[in-house]
């Protein structure tokens, strides 16, 4: 069976196509292209890329699977008000693919479709009950709950983004201190900025604290706790025996960890961390595609 995908993300967007069998995901192929310009170039890009692939190889494609940052409404195949997408807002892309590329389609919030990604094929693997945190341009929850993906009443369980951290914080999810504003790609940039006074992004941030500089060093250990703080009160409310996150907490780990541990620790019941455990998500760079095929699976 071979399956396409569509991973829409604020910084890239990327199209997969792959061959599924049993529990064996073949990637077949692979485009990908800033996210710049309006939502109608950049899918019709990525579909004909798709519709290329498909006549060169002489294959049929099953289904296609969209993987986005919500908010988004799942059962009716549109795209909401994204704040990381905002050409994409009020967008049926699901209707809009199905008619340019003829496959049934399936759109799925992205944290949604890595916690499906990391659950089947990476680090959640055999759990019950399992959180996965995007932790990338924006901060999102996918939750695993009972064996099951919970996407509750409206598909809009997860965005804990939105979750107020502290009164006053960087601006994340259109509300300042909000955990996405301490805790995503954007929110760390401007918290760069108030540290440093220079504008650069966590990967550079990340070069620098592994280079011993104290400054990046600190910064990432408030980042640490802020992201713990958060996590404290998933394991209060839901009870995982798993947290994955990606992204720039998988990228930087081991700067990020034992900050997020002490301030877990602090903040959690003890009850609901026994057994409880913290990991960075397995899939690495390629989770966004094993998403999107997970979604069309």
């Amino acid at each position: 069976m071979v399956l396409a995908g569509l991973d829409l993300g604020g910084t890239k967007c990327a199209a997969v196509l792959a061959q599924v069998q049993g529990d064996e995901t073949k990637f077949l192929c692979r485009k990908e292209v800033p996210t710049v310009g309006d939502w109608r170039s950049i899918t019709d890009a990525l579909l004909a890329y798709l519709a290329h692939e498909r006549t060169a190889r002489g294959v049929e494609i099953a289904a296609c699977g969209i993987s986005c940052g919500g908010p988004l409404d799942g059962q009716r195949g549109v795209i909401l008000r994204p704040p990381n997408l905002l050409s994409f807002s009020n967008v049926a892309i699901v209707d809009y693919v199905q008619e340019k590329l003829g496959v049934p389609a399936k759109l799925q919030n992205d944290a949604d479709a890595c916690a499906l990604a990391e659950w089947k094929f990476g680090a959640g693997r055999g759990t019950r009950n399992m959180i996965f945190l995007t932790f990338g341009t924006g901060l999102g929850a996918g939750l695993i709950l009972d064996g099951k993906l919970y996407t509750g009443a409206r598909n809009l369980a997860g965005e804990v983004g939105h979750m107020r951290l502290k009164a006053e914080g960087p601006l994340g999810y259109g509300k300042r201190g909000s955990w996405e504003g301490f805790c995503s790609g954007g929110g760390i940039r401007a918290q760069i900025l108030q540290h440093f006074g220079e504008d650069f992004d966590a990967r550079e941030l990340q070069v620098r604290a592994e280079q011993g500089d104290e400054k990046a060093v600190a910064l990432y250990h408030e980042i640490g706790a802020n992201f713990g703080r958060g996590l404290a009160v998933l394991v209060d409310l839901l009870n995982p025996e798993l947290i994955v996150a990606g992204s720039i907490f998988a990228r930087a780990h081991s700067l990020l960890y034992d900050a997020a541990m002490q301030a877990l620790r602090e903040e959690a019941l003890p009850e609901s961390l026994e057994g409880f455990r913290l990991r960075p998500a397995q899939l690495g760079n390629q989770i966004g595609d094993y998403a999107a095929v997970a979604i069309a699976i």
